[in-house]
C-alpha cells in the first residue's frame, strides 16, 4: 500500500475500535479547524520562510539556512510520536529518502516534542533523516500552523493514555497542523500541503513532483 491507502485503511480501523461517543468529539474537533479555516492563515506557495535553528533527537542544533545551502528542503510538521497518522508518513517519508537524496534535497521533520521524545520516534520508525523539536512550537506558530485542542478533545486522549503535556514539555496543549513544504533554496516555498484535518498527509507523488 502506498502512503494514502495506508493513512484510509488505519481511518477504516480505528473507526470500528474507538467508542462512538469519542470519534463524534473527533470529527468535531476537525470540523471546527476546518469552519475556522486556519490554513488560510498558514504560509503559502510562494511565501519566503525565515531561517531558523532547532535541536535534533540528540540535541544538536540544526539550521535551515545549512540545509538550503546543499538544496531543496523538505519539512514535515508531525503532532508527535503517539500520533499512528503520524508514524505511518515518517515511515513513507524515510522510504522515499533515496529519491529526496537524488535531487539534492534535504528531508526534516519537526514536531514540538521534547528531544527525548523525538529520539524515541526516530528509534521506533527507523529514521534516518533529521527530527527536530519545535519547543512551544516556536517555528510553527511563524508558518501559521498552530492550534489549541478543546479541553473535551483533551479528554479524549486521555482516555487513550496520550500525555501532551508530557510529550511536549509544557502544558499548553498546542499542536501544529500535519503540513508538508517544499523550500527552495532561495528559502521560497514551491509546494505547501497544509490538511486541518490530521488524517490527511500530502501524496508523496506530489511532493516528489514538486522537487523534480
Amino acid at each position: 500500500m502506498n502512503l494514502i491507502e495506508e493513512l484510509k485503511a488505519k481511518k477504516e480501523a480505528s473507526l470500528k475500535v474507538i467508542p462512538e461517543e469519542k470519534l463524534v468529539i473527533m470529527a468535531q474537533s476537525t470540523q471546527n479547524l476546518k469552519n475556522k479555516n486556519i490554513s488560510d492563515k498558514a504560509l503559502k506557495v510562494g511565501d519566503s520562510v525565515n531561517n531558523f535553528e532547532l535541536p535534533n533527537a540528540l540535541g544538536n542544533k540544526v539550521r535551515l539556512e545549512d540545509s538550503l545551502s546543499k538544496g531543496s528542503v523538505v519539512i514535515s510538521f508531525y503532532r508527535g510520536g503517539w500520533c499512528p497518522y503520524c508514524n505511518i508518513e515518517l515511515q513513507a517519508l524515510q522510504n522515499l529518502l533515496p529519491e529526496f537524496e537524488k535531487y539534492s534535497t534535504t528531508l526534516i521533520a519537526i514536531s514540538p516534542e521534547t528531544p527525548d521524545n523525538s529520539l524515541n520516534t526516530v528509534e521506533k520508525n527507523n529514521l534516518s533523516f533529521e527530527v527536530l523539536s519545535d519547543i512551544d512550537n516556536k517555528v510553527a506558530k511563524q508558518m501559521g500552523l498552530v492550534f489549541q485542542l478543546p479541553e473535551n478533545l483533551r479528554e479524549v486522549y486521555h482516555s487513550f493514555d496520550i500525555d501532551v503535556p508530557k510529550h511536549n514539555g509544557n502544558k499548553d496543549y498546542e499542536l501544529p497542523m500535519p503540513a508538508t513544504y517544499v523550500i527552495n533554496p532561495e528559502g521560497v516555498i514551491t509546494y505547501a500541503f497544509i490538511p486541518e484535518d490530521y488524517t490527511e498527509r500530502a501524496d508523496p507523488k506530489e511532493i516528489l513532483n514538486s522537487i523534480k
